[in-house]
This record gives structure tokens, C-alpha cells and sequence, in this order.
């Protein structure tokens, strides 16, 4: 479900838009890169690589793609967890495109979208592996909290973190 323009206006380079189709291949690399460096790709990961459109889009959620320099530098979506509430998953940038704002500017994209979708609380899961991604959800304020009443799908998480619009 789609709520906004396709694309915000490039700041340099950097372009951020909505999922499009032929972006799963790079949304499933990029996410299959991060995750297998310090963990282990797990089932819930797979579901969600292997089927995009099925896992998120068709349940009114979303994915975010950055663009650096035409190409994919980066990735996270939006998955309905409850009423007016949505989790913030598989955020990941390419390593080549760290440090340059990818992350910040994605993680905004996405804020921005939640908040046209009338959305009252973001939550995350993360590992504390993870520490620049964590700085940057305090730093537009992400909030840490304890650990969910439902368990994990993924044996990684560790951090559990949430945002109230």
C-alpha cells in the first residue's frame, strides 16, 4: 500500500523511494549479506527474502529502497504488527554506502511514511552487535524497552526497541 509519492527529492546522490518491482533480488542480497556476517540466516528471514510482496506488501506493509549513485545502497520496510502499529525490519545498508547518510535518510523515508499511514507506535527488534544501527534508531528517537510479551521469530534479537508517533 503505497501512500506517498514514489520518490522524495535526491539530496546529492541519495534518492529514497518506495519498493518497486525487480527490487526484491537487492532487497533479498542486501539482507542476506548483513545478516549472515554475524549470524545465521533463520527461517522468519527466508519467508520474508523469498517473498517480499506476500510477507510485507500484501499486508499492508511496506519497503523502502536508497538509491546512491542510481544504484541500491540500501533497505528496510514496514510490516503491520497491530492497529495503527508497524514494525521497522530488514533495515540494512551496503557497505560501500555507510557513512554517507543512507541509513538516516532511509530511516526518516520510513518514519515519514508510518506517519501517513497514521501509524501510533514503530517497534523494532535488534542485536546489540548492531551499535551503530542502535545509535542511530536513539538518535531519531527510538527508545529502548524490555523484552515483548510474544517471543522473537529471530533467536538474534537481543534489543527491543520502540518509537510513539
Amino acid at each position: 500500500m503505497t501512500v506517498a509519492a514514489d520518490a522524495s527529492p535526491k539530496t546529492g546522490d541519495l534518492l529514497t523511494r518506495t519498493f518497486r518491482p525487480g527490487d526484491e533480488k537487492p532487497f533479498k542480497e542486501l539482507n542476506e549479506f548483513w545478516i549472515s556476517q554475524d549470524f545465521a540466516l533463520e527461517q522468519a528471514d527466508r519467508e520474508v527474502l523469498e517473498d517480499p510482496k506476500g510477507k510485507i506488501l500484501d499486508g499492508g506493509g511496506e519497503i523502502f529502497i536508497a538509491e546512491l549513485d542510481g544504484q541500491v545502497a540500501g533497505c528496510c520496510a514496514l510490516l503491520v504488527i497491530g492497529p495503527a502499529e508497524f514494525e521497522l525490519a530488514k533495515m540494512t545498508v551496503a557497505e560501500s554506502a555507510r557513512g554517507r547518510g543512507v541509513g538516516r535518510k532511509l530511516l526518516q523515508f520510513a518514519i515519514d511514511h508510518a506517519r501517513q499511514l497514521k501509524a501510533r507506535r514503530l517497534y523494532l527488534e535488534s542485536n546489540t552487535k548492531a551499535a551503530d544501527a542502535i545509535h542511530l534508531y536513539e538518535e531519531v528517537g527510538f527508545r529502548h524497552m524490555g523484552a515483548p510479551a510474544h517471543a522473537s521469530k529471530y533467536a538474534r534479537a537481543d534489543t527491543y526497541m520502540e518509537m510513539f508517533l
